[in-house]
């Protein structure tokens, strides 16, 4: 089944995210304290969502993952547990990139996963902060595209 990456309908839609978002950091951010995953949670549709470009990829007409980008960076990405591995990442990074100019991201250190995923897509580490943007102790990586383009996207 294709994937259709389309712009967000708004606030509407944010509870399913907010359940995409749940699936993808349960399985994958097993570094991340239940207290702090908690509190992230609680800020996503009302702090998170509103602050970002929101991008959805849909598959047979229903939400499977999502992206959220600012001013060339890229904020959020997640795609749901249950559609790991199926091109959702890929094609939402692409649009990302070719459609919304995204050159950088940050990632948690702790999530190997994610960092080889950007790496494999033509991004490098820049830098690195030893906590994340609200100061818990969670390593970032700042990474850059390397070169702008739709080949390292896909």
């Amino acid at each position: 089944m294709p994937v259709v990456i389309r712009p967000s309908i708004g606030v509407a839609e944010y509870p399913a995210l907010a359940a995409i978002w749940r699936r993808a950091v349960d399985a994958t951010h097993d570094f991340l304290a239940e207290a702090d995953r908690n509190e992230i949670e609680a800020g996503l549709q009302s702090v998170y969502f509103p602050a970002v470009v929101l991008s959805v990829a849909e598959r047979d007409g229903r939400p499977v993952g999502f992206s959220g980008v600012l001013e060339g960076t890229l904020e959020m990405l997640f795609v749901d547990a249950t559609e790991r591995g199926g091109g959702i990442g890929t094609a939402l990074l692409a649009h990302a990139i070719t459609d919304q100019g995204v050159t950088t991201v940050d990632v948690n250190e702790q999530n190997a996963s994610a960092a080889g995923f950007y790496a494999h897509r033509g991004f490098e580490v820049v830098g690195r902060s030893e906590t994340d943007e609200a100061g818990r102790p969670y390593p970032l990586l700042h990474l850059r595209l390397r070169r702008p383009s739709v080949s390292d996207a896909v």
